[in-house]
């Protein structure tokens, strides 16, 4: 069994990769940085020996980039079992005064960069009739706040493109699952003063991954909304 996950080698994804690798699937991971993924190998090859892990550096919010890693996930892998939709960009501010490019920014970075590889993964999907796709959408895709500006406009695509996947596909035996997770700690809160408790850990969304991946093939969990237990930040 493998999976793919991109931007893996930090926060969220770097817990799903954690945890899927605790289940003995094999990996295909990308992020921008070579040191991160070199890092990350290594961590992984001391961690989770009896797992393959294949690395590509990859700026998914180009598309010739995105094609290029898909190319090397089926070459690599040849099967798919899993691919997780992880990469994307926060920048936060409001739409009337945000810097230009924002939006554009944004949208192919949160948005074409799961659209593009979901495209050039799915033959392989379809060819078995399974396979389960999880898109990391936010609850910035189910209601607007203030400072959200195309951050929370991106997320909101990200969310219809994955309903619009789940309908397509439910035929098909492929499982599409939409991921929102509310605010969760990373290192891109390093130095806010809040207690760290009052956030959710990355394991926490790669648990609830796990248990929406590991139902029967006749169930599928539609919409995963996780928030701290102290609500919205």
């Amino acid at each position: 069994m493998n999976i793919i996950i991109t931007g893996a080698t930090k926060g969220i994804g770097r817990a799903v990769a954690e945890k899927f690798a605790a289940e003995g699937f094999d990996l295909a991971v990308n992020a921008r940085t070579e040191s991160d993924l070199t890092a990350f190998k290594k961590d992984f090859a001391v961690q989770y020996p009896q797992v393959k892990v294949i690395t590509k550096v990859t700026d998914m919010s180009k598309k010739a980039e995105v094609i290029a890693f898909a190319d090397f996930v089926k070459k690599e892998l040849g099967d798919i079992d899993i691919l997780v939709n992880n990469a994307g960009r926060y920048i936060p501010g409001n739409i009337v005064d945000e810097e230009e490019g924002s939006l554009s920014d944004m949208i192919e970075t949160n948005l074409y960069s799961a659209y593009h590889l979901t495209r050039a993964l799915l033959p392989v999907m379809l060819k078995k009739s399974g396979g389960h796709i999880f898109n990391m959408c936010s609850v910035a895709s189910l209601k607007a706040y203030p400072g959200g500006g195309s951050y929370s406009i991106s997320k909101y695509a990200l969310l219809g493109f994955s309903k619009n996947l789940r309908e397509e596909l439910k035929g098909k035996g492929i499982r599409v699952t939409s991921v929102m997770p509310g605010a969760t700690w990373s290192a891109s809160w390093a130095g806010v003063e809040l207690p760290e408790e009052r956030l959710m850990q990355a394991s926490d969304i790669a648990e609830a991954i796990w248990s929406a991946h590991k139902m029967s093939r006749s169930a599928v969990v539609e919409d995963i909304v996780l928030r701290p237990q102290e609500g919205d930040l």
